[in-house]
């Protein structure tokens, strides 16, 4: 049998800038833009110094810049560094049902090639993001068990893998290569999800590390595996352990999975935030605030109780309040929203916050799909005895209840400015300007240029 590892291969090879539909084109400006932003975010993050110190002292070299800091590290590092800085504030986009960040291993390994490399003008990094997303999403898509090993690490590289492959133009044969290299050091476990460790966003960037790494070798002619996606041990059996084979590739060509990616609106697990769509549109319609609340019970499906279902505690780390959706409903309905300037260890600790958290109950419903995050229940039971329920199907950031243009230039300007920089001020509206116009960049480079301290 063929692996579904070429059917991949020959999409990224044979799709040219002009096969990709408009609205894809679209989608992945937005989530080129967001994906900076929220790196530069991410940079405030525990661990962020601690790393790239041990970066620069075990791989000398020079190859490209970490965001927002500024260090010139070996690309593959760089590329790990940035991964982490994508993910770790909870922030980055996603693909619902592929349950997969698609932005975080595949843009960081892309940018951090196309920096060493240059040359890589706005065309062929727009068509390389919209095929880096169609080969992870698609992957992810397929899967049917619920999320075992980290899908946003381990599956995102293969979009890392086609992304700089389309960027560098890759034939065929070294791009089946380096999927099959790729493979061989793919990793990343729930395990760190379920501690709420630092690690979880770690993996995003050991990830787009391995993806550099696989293409390097492929150009230098090293072969790798064959049997990639459905081999006896290849991803999908092993690490997936259940899929949907005629959903893998059937759509490969017709739905670009770009233009299905969802915008996070809060710096958050994604699974919190159905919960708090619920509750913003229950205060909007009945005016009540937090001392009006006795508690808040959440009907979920399986996965989202799995993700996000833990007690908020004493001494929380930002990493576990971060994907507890006790603490972000909590904070929602005390503040209005939900930020990145919401996990400092005085919020964290704060006891009006922990307080109505403990009278927020998260519990799993009879959903069968393992994957599912939506559609969830919130009930809402104030003081004077009232009960207020509401069921959300489409979670606000979905594209069918999308940010407006304004909203993603606002969370785009709000982490610029909260990066560890700083950043100056005027590069947001130079960024803004450079995206929108991406079809004319020359190099992208220039792109890094402005989001590295002034």
């Amino acid at each position: 049998m063929t692996d579904a590892i070429e059917r991949f291969t020959d999409h990224v090879v044979g799709t040219r800038y002009e096969d990709i539909p408009e609205a894809a084109i679209r989608a992945a400006k937005v989530f080129i833009l967001d994906s900076l932003g929220v790196g530069l975010a991410g940079t405030r993050a525990p661990w962020v110094r601690e790393w790239v110190a041990s970066s620069q002292a075990m791989a000398p070299g020079a190859g490209a810049r970490v965001w927002g800091r500024g260090e010139t590290l070996p690309v593959a590092a760089a590329a790990a560094l940035n991964g982490y800085l994508i993910h770790n504030s909870e922030f980055d986009c996603i693909h619902e049902k592929a349950v997969l960040h698609p932005m975080a291993v595949p843009f960081a390994a892309l940018l951090a090639e196309a920096e060493a490399r240059g040359g890589v003008d706005g065309r062929a990094l727009l068509r390389a993001v919209v095929l880096g997303v169609d080969v992870a999403c698609h992957i992810g898509a397929s899967a049917r068990n619920a999320i075992r090993f980290f899908r946003p690490a381990v599956g995102g590289g293969f979009g890392a893998v086609a992304a700089i492959g389309a960027a560098v133009g890759l034939d065929r044969e070294r791009l089946l290569n380096a999927f099959g290299l790729y493979y061989a050091q793919a990793g990343g476990t729930m395990q760190a999800h379920t501690e709420g460790s630092p690690l979880l966003a770690m993996q995003i960037g050991f990830n787009a590390r391995n993806a550099v790494t696989a293409v390097r070798m492929a150009e230098a002619g090293i072969p790798g595996l064959r049997g990639t996606l459905e081999g006896p041990f290849g991803y999908l059996n092993l690490m997936e352990g259940d899929y949907d084979p005629d959903a893998l590739t059937r759509d490969l060509g017709r739905v670009w999975r770009i233009a299905e990616v969802a915008h996070k609106p809060f710096p958050s697990g994604r699974a919190t935030h159905g919960i708090m769509d619920a509750l913003r549109e229950l205060r909007a319609e009945h005016g009540f605030t937090a001392a009006d609340i006795d508690t808040v019970a959440a009907s979920v499906p399986s996965l989202t109780r799995h993700l996000i279902g833990r007690p908020p505690t004493e001494g929380m780390t930002q990493n576990y309040a971060r994907l507890c959706g006790c603490f972000a409903a909590a904070r929602l309905l005390l503040t209005g929203t939900l930020g990145v300037g919401d996990f400092t260890a005085e919020t964290l600790a704060d006891p009006a916050t922990l307080d109505l958290a403990r009278r927020i109950t998260i519990t799993a419903d009879d959903n069968p799909d393992k994957n599912a995050l939506a559609p969830v229940t919130v009930t809402v039971r104030l003081r004077s005895g009232a009960e207020l329920s509401r069921t959300v199907s489409v979670v606000y950031g979905n594209p069918a209840k999308a940010l407006t243009r304004e909203e993603h230039l606002a969370k785009f300007r709000t982490n610029l400015a909260f990066a560890d920089g700083p950043i100056p001020a005027a590069n947001a509206d130079a960024l803004i300007a450079l995206v929108d116009d991406l079809e004319t960049l020359d190099d992208a480079r220039r792109l890094v240029d402005l989001v590295v301290a002034g």
